[in-house]
């Protein structure tokens, strides 16, 4: 195997055609400035170029797809490994799935709770034991009287199949109906079920009406339905309702019967084990599609534990499988390693045990032991998305593959990066190349080679600047990263700090894990809230300060985190949340519809002559509506190809050519561009394109000013990075009328930006502050957190070690709190940028 991968003439995108060698089994990271072609190169060029050829290896029915997985826009690429993507979207974004589902701990977890769980009565507490046939026939002869019922044999429970061996066997044997799926069926018909769906089916032996000569006959019908199952379903036909009667699981005084104890009995997603109050969600007037959650109200019935009572009433060391869900990572690690298990236990758990425990002690080392195993993967941000993924990869015990990572080190604290790195490297050394896709000043100089992109963004960029050795770029006078690596260049400290014009202070905060605080959120002034991740910066912000606000000034419905009281409300008029949340859910919403410039160019191109003779309208330039846009992929420029065992891929309409106009409305022209031309240019193009229009000038410069000038403007939403989708709110916001008194909220913007670009970012927020606004932001940035003007530092650790006010004040005030880890990196951040401006 050779040493490199090399690539000849990449040209994907604003790729200018370059040949680069990246060194296998190694770690590379891909920098430069946002919009350079780091990504071009590293996942739309080499990873994809690894999927592809991992489609063409597989089967025929897998190779039916390959004409539709376009090959990346290179002349070759050699040495290529197969290749995993870990990037910030690849978690399933549902309710359904949680950090334990996705990690497989809870898979596991359920496994150790069938094989050495006791199960309990869930009425009166007793250990469930088994129970003979003659318990069984007592229980259904205390039925009252005149009771009419039938007695069920559950052969198959929630299983998929078709089941006709099973089906015919019972015909044969003269049994004439079958419940399926909870309805009534004839055995003396052909039934068809479908093989991927999974069914139940429960054979009716017998019909019955209880009377006191019926023992007899209720006797050989309980024998003959053990025969076939060990659980007896005894069916109250006027009640409607079941009693599951066990030969092997009953309560000794209270005669409730247990079904078969399975991994499914634990399972939330299955029948068997879901509430069935909110079938297995957890939550209260939830839908299963649902992308976020608005409010969290736990089920009344399950407690927000997501299964049916008698699951949770199986314990190991009195602890149920839902409240082991609910511990974070660290004290789910604490819980596993002090477990005292008999030796006949050792051995039936000890496979379980130490999948659990890598499991848990890589997201350890990835920096989220502060997650609890029961949260939502769609409240995780993207970073920790990557970095379960990461985690999972982790204990996969993978070799001679490549892993290509975009961004790791988002929503991490300084501290917490070292481990991330550690863990990294761990992948390398086990035989795997890794490419990052990263600005983390920390992570470059961790890196074995670096790739440089640039010089600048969109078609300014796309060249390689300079590749090498951490030393090599910092020597390397073409190289911008190279200069603020050596020092050269610099984020500079602002020339003075901001005073505070006044305050709004939060008080009793205690919402999740914070420690019943008191807060001062300073107004006319930059603020950054940092600490470790867990720490409690987000449940301030978002859940308590930005809801409660959000009730109070915009009459909101929704449920702020538990706290006090907020004062000094009044002394703002607006608050504004910019998120990283994608702008749109479909590829309809891009930056120019977002922002509004698509309505100034599609009314542009209407009041042209060409346009007005033949009667178009304003909406003949939308791709959303019918009449000028392409109906083969009606106006969506992409078709959707389902890969069923691989992620959806997005084709090129074959008729528009991925324009999404059709041949009519392209024939309208502006300066000999069709509205297909336009959608396609950059925000820079565009804005020197369009600068004769002081409107479009305008919301154009606005989005240059925040560093997306490389972006395009029909872009689809969905292709945009949390931080760029932030950044083109905080542009929208930007050309809004200004009050002075408006509160803005921003979570980690520096997302996706190089040093070059935080510059830019930080004058759009001196910018907003000059006018007398407030900004808040969530940070873990250095040279952001050192530009501030007030730092609220949250801590010490993460989860329940977190929640507590460390340090307030300037920057300087905070880096000599000896407890803050945040200060001690300010201290560091500080004393070096004094020593360059000297």
């Amino acid at each position: 195997m050779q040493d490199s991968i090399v690539i000849k003439g990449a040209r994907e995108h604003n790729l200018k055609n370059i040949n680069i060698a990246i060194p296998r089994n190694k770690i590379t990271v891909i920098t430069g400035p946002s919009g350079s072609g780091k990504s071009s190169l590293a996942i739309d060029t080499i990873y994809a170029e690894g999927q592809r050829r991992y489609v063409e290896s597989l089967s025929a029915y897998a190779r039916q797809f390959l004409e539709q997985l376009q090959k990346p826009d290179v002349d070759y690429i050699e040495g290529l490994s197969p290749s995993i993507a870990i990037n910030q979207k690849t978690v399933t974004k549902s309710p359904r799935s949680t950090v334990g589902t996705i990690t497989e701990i809870y898979d596991y977890m359920r496994v150790l709770y069938t094989r050495i769980g006791k199960p309990f009565c869930y009425r009166c507490g007793s250990p469930i034991t088994t129970q003979d046939i003659e318990s069984i026939i007592n229980t259904v002869m205390a039925l009252p009287a005149g009771s009419r019922l039938q007695i069920l044999s559950p052969i198959i429970r929630d299983r998929k199949g078709e089941y006709r061996k099973e089906l015919g066997q019972m015909r044969a044997e003269g049994f004439v109906r079958a419940r399926i799926d909870g309805s009534m069926m004839d055995l003396t018909q052909d039934i068809t079920l479908k093989k991927h769906k999974r069914h139940t089916i429960e054979i009716v032996i017998d019909r019955l009406i209880i009377k006191p000569n019926i023992a007899r006959q209720l006797r050989t019908a309980i024998e003959t339905a053990l025969r076939y199952s060990d659980t007896v379903i005894i069916n109250l036909i006027d009640d409607g309702k079941d009693i599951p009667l066990s030969r092997t699981m009953a309560c000794p005084k209270c005669g409730i019967s247990y079904p078969e104890i399975t991994p499914r009995f634990f399972s939330f997603n299955s029948r068997l084990g879901a509430c069935e109050a909110c079938n297995g969600l957890g939550f209260q007037d939830i839908e299963e599609d649902a992308e976020e959650i608005l409010e969290e109200r736990q089920c009344k019935i399950c407690g927000g534990l997501r299964l049916k009572k008698e699951a949770l009433n199986v314990r190991i060391e009195n602890l149920n499988i839902g409240e082991f869900s609910r511990m974070s990572v660290s004290e789910a690690m604490s819980f596993v390693n002090n477990l005292k298990l008999t030796e006949r236990e050792q051995i039936i758990a000890s496979r379980v045990l130490k999948e659990v425990k890598d499991r848990l002690s890589f997201l350890k080392k990835v920096g989220l032991d502060y997650l609890t195993l029961d949260r939502p993967s769609l409240t995780l941000s993207g970073g920790e998305a990557q970095r379960i993924k990461l985690a999972t990869q982790m204990g996969s015990s993978l070799t001679g593959v490549l892993y290509v990572l975009d961004e790791p080190s988002i929503g991490l604290h300084p501290r917490d990066c070292t481990r991330l790195l550690e863990s990294i490297s761990a992948i390398r050394d086990s035989g795997n190349t890794v490419i990052i896709v990263e600005h983390d000043e920390e992570t470059i100089r961790w890196a074995d080679h670096i790739v440089d992109m640039g010089p600048g963004a969109g078609l300014k960029g796309g060249w390689v600047v300079a590749s090498g050795t951490p030393a090599e770029i910092q020597e390397n006078k073409r190289s911008i990263t190279g200069k603020y690596l050596k020092g050269t260049l610099t984020i500079p400290l602002p020339p003075k700090r901001r005073t505070p014009s006044d305050f709004i202070e939060i008080k009793g905060a205690e919402a999740f894990n914070l420690k019943n605080i008191d807060v001062k959120i300073p107004l006319g002034v930059f603020t950054c809230v940092t600490g470790v991740s867990g720490s409690g910066k987000s449940t301030l912000v978002f859940e308590i300060l930005y809801k409660a606000l959000k009730r109070k000034l915009f009459e909101s419905n929704i449920l702020p985190g538990k706290h006090k009281a907020i004062i000094g409300i009044d002394k703002i008029d607006k608050v504004i949340c910019v998120e990283q949340a994608p702008l749109g859910r479909t590829p309809r919403s891009n930056p120019a519809t977002y922002t509004g410039v698509f309505t100034l160019i599609r009314d542009l191109f209407a009041h042209l002559p060409d346009s007005r003779v033949r009667g178009y309208r304003a909406s003949r330039f939308s791709f959303n509506l019918t009449g000028g846009r392409c109906e083969a992929c009606r106006g969506e420029g992409m078709k959707k190809v389902e890969m069923h065992f691989l992620p959806d891929v997005y084709i090129p309409c074959d008729v528009c050519k991925g324009k999404r106009y059709n041949k009519e409305t392209l024939d309208i022209k502006y300066k000999g561009k069709t509205i297909a031309d336009v959608l396609s240019m950059t925000v820079s193009e565009a804005l020197q394109f369009f600068s004769p229009i002081p409107a479009l000038r305008q919301k154009l410069e606005l989005i240059e000013d925040v560093g997306l000038g490389y972006i395009q403007l029909g872009q689809p939403a969905p292709t945009l990075s949390g931080g760029e989708a932030q950044r083109v709110r905080l542009s929208k916001e930007l050309t809004k009328k200004q009050t002075g008194k408006t509160l803005y909220i921003l979570d980690e913007p520096t997302t996706g930006l190089h040093f070059v670009d935080i510059e830019k970012l930080l004058n759009v927020i001196d910018s907003l502050v000059n006018r007398g606004n407030t900004v808040v932001v969530i940070e873990h940035n250095p040279d952001v957190v050192k530009s501030a003007d007030y730092i609220i530092d949250l801590g010490p650790e993460g989860g329940e070690q977190g929640g507590r006010v460390v340090a307030t004040g300037t920057p300087e005030e905070v880096a000599m709190v000896s407890s803050s880890h945040t200060g001690r990196v300010l201290k560091t951040k500080l004393s070096l940028s004094r020593i360059r401006v000297a």
